[in-house]
């Protein structure tokens, strides 16, 4: 994978359509999330686990180079959304139903803003993560222009204030809703929880959907949150 400006491009013309085609836009950020994922760790008869896995677009990629995946969600409807669950089980991703170093690989793609307690999660995958294994934990941050979600780019004024401006335009409330469903976690308190683990070491800080050039960007506080739209953590547990 080349994490260059065409490969951007591409995923930001998919993400465009993720309201009209969700499925065409998970399955091109599914495989996109594999060649970046085998950067780290050949997939091959590894295990993984997906953490708010849903309807299974990472799973499925994954199984497709060979990884042996379960997902993880809260929400039944949401595990069965591409027919029955393929290796699901319901559970909170703050107590992940899982014994200590159950897998090679613990994954999460944009789940982490979505719970009350995002470091209790990260805790968690690392926990269930085998030693020598690895995290990968990709999240978008609350100042970046798609924090709010379908709600942008109004969160800016506010987590209430965007609901509220998102019902007066669609007639509806958003399915993400402030304080309910979506959190606001920022590129500081992720880097700041990575570094301080005493079980994993922190291999790798990078902007997920941005080129390679891109990365100093993070090294620079208040800036990184609004340049950065989504990040990712790569972490290796210790033995």
């Amino acid at each position: 994978m080349r994490a260059d400006l065409a490969r951007s491009i591409r995923l930001f013309r998919a993400f465009r359509s993720e309201q009209t085609t969700p499925s065409a836009y998970y399955a091109t950020l599914a495989a996109d999330t594999t060649a970046q994922l085998r950067h780290y760790v050949p997939l091959a008869d590894k295990t993984v686990l997906d953490v708010g896995g849903g309807p299974g677009y990472f799973a499925d990629a994954f199984r497709r180079d060979g990884a042996r995946c379960l997902c993880v969600d809260v929400d039944a409807g949401e595990l069965a959304g591409q027919g029955t669950p393929g290796g699901g089980v319901l559970g909170s991703a703050l107590d992940l139903p899982l014994a200590d170093d159950s897998f090679d690989v613990c994954f999460s793609s944009n789940v982490l803003e979505h719970v009350p307690d995002p470091w209790r999660m990260a805790a968690e995958m690392t926990r269930v993560t085998r030693p020598g294994g690895l995290i990968f934990l990709a999240y978008t941050n609350w100042l970046s222009p798609w924090g709010g979600h379908e709600t942008s780019p109004w969160h800016y004024l506010g987590g209430d204030r965007a609901a509220r401006k998102y019902e007066d335009k669609h007639g509806k409330p958003p399915k993400n809703r402030f304080g309910e469903s979506l959190y606001p976690v920022s590129v500081a308190d992720g880097l700041r929880w990575a570094r301080t683990r005493t079980d994993a070491d922190l291999v790798d800080v990078l902007p997920r959907y941005l080129p390679w050039w891109w990365r100093p960007m993070l090294k620079v506080p208040i800036v990184r949150e609004f340049a950065t739209w989504n990040l990712v953590l790569v972490l290796r547990k210790r033995p």
